[in-house]
């Protein structure tokens, strides 16, 4: 049975809370207090692995599992929001060849669930505000495709023809998104494809953070999971 570890992040009074499964990189859940999130882990878990499944990935989503709580980050800046101060333990190991292509082909496959989830959707719908407030599903896409940007230069640097997308993203019609997003992702996944032995190890200082390949590649996984998650809730 696969026993899968949680890092927490939230304040020192454990209330919001964010959940993170690293030996399912990508898998995230969230709540307004450590107990919420932690009861909220094992539907997103299974949730992971159904889209997993559906790309390909030698899953079930069906098996049974158990969860163990390895890290909770309460100390630092940031908290619950993805990117705790200090990082996780498992942020910091270097990053596998193999590991590599496994995560690419689940970015891709991220990408299919949340044009497949918005599928059919007029532009109209896609602008507008939902009830109760929020923001838009456009403006959720232009948010995914600026983060995804962020977390590949802070990794990388300097990526050619980045720039230019990320400026379409934010100035593309509703309609237009998916096709604009669909190219970001193309460059990003071109990108990362070749990645040297190098940057799958080093540490790259940003401002307060450290940042490593493992590091981005969960951010840019779980990011896209966690808005994906948010549009599902909203459509249903």
């Amino acid at each position: 049975m696969t026993d899968y570890r949680l890092y927490l992040e939230s304040g020192p009074r454990r209330r919001k809370t964010m959940v993170h499964v690293l030996d399912l990189l990508g898998c995230s859940a969230q709540g307004p207090t450590t107990e919420a999130a932690l009861a909220a882990t094992p539907q997103a878990i299974r949730a992971y692995l159904a889209v997993l499944e559906q790309h390909g990935e030698p899953v079930d989503p069906q098996a049974d599992f158990t969860t163990t709580v390895a890290q909770h980050v309460t100390e630092g800046n940031w908290l619950a929001n993805g990117d705790p101060t200090s990082g996780f333990v498992p942020d910091f190991e270097p990053l596998g060849a193999d590991e590599l292509q496994v995560y690419i082909q689940r970015l891709d496959g991220l990408l299919d669930a949340l044009l497949a989830r918005t599928r059919g959707l007029s532009p109209a719908r896609m602008a507008s505000e939902p009830d109760g407030g929020g923001r838009p599903i456009d403006a959720i896409f232009r948010h995914i495709a600026g983060s995804q940007g962020v977390y590949l230069r802070y990794l990388v640097g300097k990526v050619d023809g980045l720039p230019e997308l990320l400026k379409q993203a934010e100035t593309a019609e509703a309609g237009l998104l998916p096709l604009v997003l669909t190219r970001l992702w193309e460059l990003c996944r071109a990108r990362l494809e070749v990645l040297t032995p190098e940057e799958r190890s080093r540490s790259v200082p940003h401002g307060q953070l450290t940042w490593t390949a493992r590091r981005a590649l969960r951010r840019m996984l779980e990011h896209p999971w966690e808005h994906l998650a948010e549009i599902s809730r909203r459509l249903d």
